[in-house]
């Protein structure tokens, strides 16, 4: 059975494809085409392709973490994702993120459907409109990579590629929607998300908690990571595709892309030392794991209010979601939650903690777009509200609903191992290779 709906969605995915040029309206150039800005389109070329290079890292962040029997299937999960929303992103999900809004909460399927009206003949800004539908798809490959680490060696393969592309429809297209798109309702709103603090690191770590409740404990929690080498690549991907990530999402190469990429270089520095320097505190040895993790953390904090804030305020942003997210680690119940990489404790900690910041420190003299609603710190309550009450929406929302996919997706199919194939590990029983 499923060999034949492979078959035919792969059958149906090329005869859409084949004949899109005669269903679809055809491509026909402006008679004055639009004008880009030559360093913007450079710039955000460098930066898509800086977004995508996080993936590849987060597979090797995760897979040296777990054990030797489970890297080939953990780097998998972060590679497929590259291929699977890459499609699905083309054919429907961008749409849906920045169609024309239906009610404030998701965009219309059929603007963008297959990219049609997605071209370099149409304007986004200073960029092509292609050039930004790129960009943004690149953000959502990376989302639902990112909560593989709380499911690690013991999910099932085609449970999870079906998991992911609900996740990404339901899931992340709405949050994408609601916060980005001028119409969206947290847009409306006036939350302020510069690069992806609601859409990617807090829906990716509430559905990294569902996955970890739903699933169950691993027969075996305590593994030795497999390399720890990997995980240090990992972390210098990770760090180096950030700057497309936060300076690019500034759109455009000026200052603000500048910003984004000081306050994220600072708040990675000083959150990989705070976490070092947590560590000795509770007694433990300083390991290259714990450098890693901290500088992570310190990047996912850093995401909501890179384009926002200012160089010190970055530090103690930096410093500040270390030590929550060490001691969220330190406190998880392993024994009861089983979210094997600690993604909730890291992305989803640290996506909340930075969006409650960027209501602490946001300033117009920063970035106009901060309006006069500017942070706490200045005085004013209004935005660290609205960021709060974003916050406990999307809790809900992608925790929720992404709870409800996994139950969804484990009644088509089972979504964990058997406990032999659990025992003999993933990239044996799974995918027939080993390191």
């Amino acid at each position: 059975m499923r060999k034949i709906i492979l078959s035919v969605i792969l059958i149906a995915l090329s005869v859409l494809t084949l004949f899109s040029t005669f269903i679809l309206s055809p491509i026909v150039a402006p008679a004055e085409e639009p004008v880009f800005d030559t360093g913007d389109t450079a710039w955000m070329i460098v930066a898509t392709a800086l977004v995508l290079i996080m993936t590849p890292g987060l597979g090797f962040f995760y897979g040296g973490m777990v054990g030797k029997k489970n890297v080939i299937s953990t780097m998998l999960q972060s590679f497929m994702a590259m291929l699977v929303v890459t499609l699905l992103w083309i054919l429907v999900a961008f749409s849906l993120s920045f169609g024309t809004s239906i009610g404030g909460f998701i965009g219309n399927p059929a603007d963008y459907f297959m990219f049609q009206n997605v071209d370099i003949h149409t304007a986004w800004g200073t960029i092509p409109f292609l050039l930004f539908a790129l960009f943004q798809a690149k953000f959502a490959i990376i989302t639902p990579a990112l909560i593989t680490g709380a499911f690690a060696e013991r999910i099932r393969f085609w449970a999870y590629m079906l998991f992911m592309v609900l996740f990404t429809l339901f899931i992340y297209t709405p949050l994408c929607h609601m916060t980005w798109h001028e119409d969206g309702l947290f847009f409306k709103m006036g939350v302020l998300d510069f690069a992806g603090g609601t859409v990617v690191h807090m829906s990716a770590g509430w559905a990294a908690l569902a996955g970890a409740m739903f699933l169950g404990k691993r027969r075996i929690q305590k593994v030795n990571p497999a390399r720890i080498t990997y995980v240090l690549l990992g972390t210098g991907l990770l760090w180096f595709g950030w700057f497309g990530f936060n300076a690019g999402s500034s759109l455009g190469a000026n200052g603000l892309a500048v910003q984004a990429l000081g306050t994220t270089t600072v708040a990675a520095a000083a959150a990989g030392m705070a976490w070092i320097f947590m560590d000795k505190i509770l007694g433990h040895k300083v390991s290259a794991m714990g450098a890693c993790i901290g500088t992570v953390v310190g990047l996912v904090a850093i995401t909501p209010a890179a384009g926002f804030v200012s160089i010190p305020h970055a530090i103690f942003i930096g410093i500040f979601s270390s030590i929550v997210s060490n001691y969220m680690v330190s406190l998880f119940p392993k024994g009861k939650i089983d979210d094997a990489l600690d993604v909730f404790a890291c992305h989803g900690v640290g996506g909340m903690v930075g969006m409650l910041l960027t209501g602490v420190f946001a300033s117009n003299a920063i970035n106009p777009a901060v309006g006069d609603n500017q942070g706490l710190i200045f005085g004013d309550t209004t935005l660290f509200i609205t960021q709060l009450t974003a916050l406990v929406i999307v809790s809900v929302f992608a925790f929720l609903g992404s709870y409800a996919l996994f139950f969804i997706v484990n009644k088509i199919t089972p979504l964990r191992v058997t406990e032999d194939k659990e025992e003999l590990g993933l990239d044996i029983s799974q995918h027939g290779e080993y390191l």
